[in-house]
């Protein structure tokens, strides 16, 4: 608790009245840190205000993925004026640098004294107006992008370079080049070095992100880096397991692309895929999971529980969650597939949508995925169009998606509906699309095709010892001691495959709920279980 002749020493408090000192002597908070230990945290909403009585403070802000220290703040210096003035999130975190204390005066005792001193509120006005002069000078600072892209826009594999950029948040610009292009697609990167047809791997290696396990042993692996795959992650680091999570692709999974989640617990305006799975990934990693990616599993020996990846690298798990979601499914179509790459795409991240500005897309599908990518589109392409082989979309989409789709002029629904042909010589420039109500077939011109038709679990790798059901999909809790064997004389965890210690979570568990909620907290509860079969 703070006296009154430490706060007097403060220049902000050094004029208010002995009443008034007292008063926020008995109401404040009285935070002692340790070093490295964080007071806020960017994007936290935290309306009061902070003074630094004793120690260092350093000003952090994650920039390209990165922690960035950007200022500090001294004993007798003050921080929280502009959340308490505009009640908005942080764009910075704090973190002591040593032991430290910091007084915190919540918004409303702050304004109780505020109320009788001018003289305190026009400092604390000056202040938040200086604090945001500051984050304006830092907003017009120009930032040089961590790689440049180089590659013709309708080419497969520019295009999946430029998706794993958008989608692990890599910085990247684009200068677009003609088809033909000897080197293409080529990497620049910030030090001038180029990187002609690299691999994913080689770009994730370049800028600084983990591709290689750091230990060889983990008390438990996670295979896959959807929301389930994250959420294990955080509660499996946070509750002291050492734990590794592989992602062959991007942390996020399907739910990354999807351009707004509105129906996920505590977003009450939505959140982007990618921001939900960017904020869950820098959770896990500030707890202490190891985040390796550009890493697929292609061997798991249950003996020795080992995961052998691609590359031959390997490590031992005492428990394993299998969390690798499921693949796009593809129209069986060979004219369409002809295409992959140059107009016709598998999946939409939110970020494709800027490059078809006043274009006519057609996205083929009746979910939510589907919808979210629609409502996505129709706020740069001229006109979208979905194609839905069902009757209606009441049985396959949430309602709010719906509704909002009719509210889109520039959006057309068309259903019982299923496209046929595919035309184009370097990129798609048009489609046969059937109708199954008239019978009829129509050329539309178009310039992409969207392809959001479920999914397929890809669990071939799998020893057979883990049981699936006849899609693929892993058997978990009673549907995996039914299917059995099952070694041990108690039963299957919910959550436990036909192998004792191995885990399925997330829409690669068969009877899962496709939503992101339950995927979140399956990965949660797995980690439970994980501590029930480890003691």
């Amino acid at each position: 608790m703070f006296t009154r002749e430490e706060l007097r020493a403060i220049p902000l408090f050094s004029e208010l009245a002995d009443e008034q000192l007292d008063y926020l002597a008995t109401t404040s908070a009285d935070i002692h840190l340790t070093a490295n230990e964080y007071v806020l945290h960017e994007g936290e909403m935290r309306r009061a205000l902070f003074m630094l009585v004793q120690g260092h403070v350093e000003v952090t802000k994650i920039v390209e993925g990165a922690e960035r220290v950007i200022g500090e703040r001294n004993p007798g210096e003050s921080f929280g004026e502009l959340q308490m003035v505009l009640d908005v999130a942080y764009a910075v975190s704090f973190r002591a640098t040593e032991p430290s204390r910091v007084m915190r005066v919540e918004a409303r005792d702050y304004y109780i004294v505020a109320s009788s001193s001018p003289k305190l509120t026009r400092a604390i006005g000056k202040v938040a107006l200086d604090r945001l002069e500051g984050l304006r000078d830092l907003a017009a600072a120009p930032v040089q992008p961590q790689v440049t892209l180089i590659g013709p826009q309708f080419d497969n594999a520019t295009h999946e370079l430029r998706d794993f950029l958008e989608r692990n948040s890599i910085d990247y610009d684009w200068t677009p080049q003609s088809n033909g292009t000897t080197f293409a697609p080529a990497v620049r990167l910030r030090d001038g070095s180029v990187l002609e047809r690299p691999a994913t791997r080689d770009i994730a290696k370049a800028v600084g992100l983990c591709v290689t396990p750091r230990l060889a042993q983990y008390d438990v692996a996670i295979i896959g880096g959807g929301p389930a795959g994250l959420a294990a992650a955080v509660y499996g680091s946070s509750e002291g397991l050492s734990t590794v999570m592989i992602e062959c692709e991007a942390p996020g999974g399907q739910a990354g692309t999807s351009s707004r989640i509105e129906n996920y617990l505590g977003f009450p305006f939505g959140i982007s895929g990618d921001d939900l799975a960017h904020r869950a990934l820098e959770q896990a990693k500030r707890l202490g999971a190891d985040i390796v990616v550009t890493r697929s599993a292609e061997r798991l020996d249950l003996g020795s529980r080992t995961l052998t990846l691609d590359g031959n690298d390997a490590l031992r798990a005492k428990a394993i969650v299998i969390a690798s979601g499921v693949a796009w499914r593809h129209l069986p179509n060979a004219a369409v597939d002809r295409l992959l790459g140059c107009g016709v795409y598998y999946g939409a991240a939110p970020g494709e949508a800027r490059f078809f500005l006043g274009k006519d897309v057609f996205l083929v599908g009746g979910g939510n995925s589907a919808g979210q990518a629609a409502i996505n589109f129709s706020n740069f392409a001229r006109s979208v169009t979905l194609l839905v082989r069902g009757e209606s979309l009441e049985k396959s989409m949430s309602h709010y998606l719906i509704e909002q789709l009719e509210n889109k002029p520039n959006v057309t629904v068309r259903t019982r509906v299923e496209v046929v042909n595919a035309y184009g010589a370097e990129c798609l420039e048009a489609i046969d699309v059937a109708d199954r109500t008239t019978g009829t077939t129509s050329r539309q011109e178009a310039s992409a095709l969207f392809v959001l038709i479920g999914a397929d679990a890809e669990t071939g790798w799998l020893p057979p010892e883990i049981a699936r059901d006849d899609n693929g999909y892993i058997l978990t809790g009673p549907a995996a001691f039914a299917e059995g064997p099952w070694s041990l004389e108690r039963r299957p965890y919910l959550l436990e495959t036909t192998v004792p210690g191995i885990f399925a979570v997330g829409d690669v568990r068969a009877g899962s709920v496709k939503r992101v909620a339950t995927a979140v907290g399956e990965g949660s509860m797995s980690i439970a279980f994980v501590h029930q079969y480890l003691a």
